[in-house]
């Protein structure tokens, strides 16, 4: 009889247990600290809702529609507000808005002349890129150097907390290598790809519908929490898996036939096992600090009327950008309030995000007042520092990649998933749980039919 342990219960160890649990698949998750959700962490005070990791999940994929109603929160989607699909690039100083459609790319300030005419080469670029090249020298070799410093760099930095010079192509937007691999143009790839995605009921990041949910994104762990039960053991660390036999394991004194690892990989490090873990403590994972900020609307002269804002590294500003919460979802702030998260660190300035306090909000209010128009001081504010935030898909990645397929492999019944593996959004978090959870079912399928 399969008997499953799940080491984290973040959002994809959640999802595996759940997906296993709805076929009659024994689990229990194990998860080190007093609650569930890893990452993702929402407060609720002074009447504002602040989300201390994610804010938002793309629907990418109809897999995640079809959890949201099984679990029975399709109900508690909050869709983002129809001015979020503004964004704006800090450029010489001043916000610009991005543009919203290749039409208006033309006349968009965000990008000079010269880079507008570069851009319409990328269809006759015949080169391809090979699985080691990095993201920025793609971008340059494909798009030039302004897209590279105004468009890829900022949105790196923002989404990733990552340099794109150390990044992989292949393996941090696998997406994007695909697309030139197999049209030889990202361009024509967009257009000829759009209706492939159709076909498959996918949709492209750019196109997804984003949202949260009515009371924040912990609504998702904590539901799923609730359809578990006393499946998870909180205050529970796992110390080791010790192998008894070929196909069992032994989790806290417990024997179980498959172990799920989905913590973050510098912590598997810590782990005792018959293979070896110890190499993922190479995985990086760069500090990020956010510090949510509450002001009155009328203390800013821009309209934060979008997304929010993303600074190039070129501009030598302090903050990698800032999302405007309040202008994409609603009941995020009091009346005549705004919302801002303001990110710190990452990859090319770790430092900066381990600062104290005091630091952190002198050095974000001058950005803010320089780039924003601020006048005087936040109501409220919130820090929240990840001192090892995100794992950044570098060059060479496969590595760490090859290494967990050759231990499933060798050791049955071991399985990783989690954003170390499938993808660093909440998206593909959760895929990594339903795929996971997808694999030992069919597993268990084929031995049910093989004994009959």
């Amino acid at each position: 009889m399969q008997k499953v342990a799940i080491i984290g219960a973040g959002i994809t160890g959640l999802t595996a247990a759940y997906e296993l649990k709805q076929k009659g698949i024994d689990c229990t998750v194990f998860e080190a600290s007093n609650r569930v959700g890893g990452c993702i962490k929402t407060v609720k005070e002074d009447g504002f809702l602040v989300e201390c990791g994610p804010n938002s999940i793309l629907d990418t994929h109809p897999d995640l529609g079809k959890l949201f109603a099984r679990l029975g929160i399709e109900g508690n989607k909050l869709p983002a507000k129809a001015e979020s699909k503004n964004r704006f690039i800090v450029r010489d100083g001043k916000p610009i808005a991005l543009p919203t459609s290749p039409s208006s790319f033309f006349f968009s300030d965000a990008f000079s002349a010269r880079a507008k005419l570069r851009l319409m080469r990328e269809p006759f670029i015949r080169s391809k890129s090979n699985e080691h090249e990095s993201l920025a020298d793609f971008v340059v070799r494909r798009l030039g150097q302004e897209f590279l410093d105004y468009a890829i760099n900022p949105f790196v930095s923002g989404v990733y907390a990552g340099d794109p010079a150390k990044l992989s192509t292949c393996h941090a937007f696998p997406k994007l290598y695909a697309l030139e691999q197999k049209y030889g143009s990202l361009i024509k790839g967009a257009i000829k790809g759009a209706k492939e995605r159709k076909q498959r009921q996918e949709v492209a990041s750019k196109d997804a519908h984003m949202f949260t949910f009515d009371d924040g994104m912990e609504v998702l762990p904590n539901q799923l929490a609730a359809k578990l039960g006393d499946a998870i053991r909180l205050n529970t660390p796992v110390t080791g898996i010790q192998m008894l036999d070929k196909g069992k394991w032994m989790v806290c004194h417990e024997e179980f036939t498959d172990v799920v690892i989905a913590i973050p990989a510098h912590a598997q490090t810590e782990l005792n096992a018959p293979f070896d873990l110890e190499m993922f403590s190479e995985i990086h994972y760069p500090p990020v600090a956010s510090l949510s900020l509450g002001f009155g609307l009328n203390q800013f002269m821009h309209a934060l009327n979008g997304f929010g804002m993303l600074i190039p590294k070129i501009e030598n500003r302090f903050s990698l950008g800032a999302l405007f919460p309040s202008s994409i979802f609603a009941g995020r702030a009091p009346g005549g309030m705004a919302l801002l998260t303001v990110f710190i660190g990452g990859s090319q300035s770790p430092e900066r995000a381990l600062l104290d306090q005091d630091e952190l909000l002198a050095q974000t209010l001058k950005d803010l007042q320089d780039l924003l128009g601020l006048d005087g001081q936040p109501e409220y504010q919130r820090l929240s520092v990840w001192p090892k935030a995100i794992p950044q898909y570098v060059v060479g990645y496969e590595k760490f990649l090859n290494h967990m397929t050759q231990v499933e492999a060798d050791f049955e019944g071991i399985h990783f998933a989690g954003h170390y593996r499938d993808g660093i959004s909440v998206s593909n978090s959760i895929l990594s749980g339903i795929g996971v959870a997808k694999r030992m079912i069919q597993t268990t399928s084929t031995h049910s039919h093989q004994e009959r």
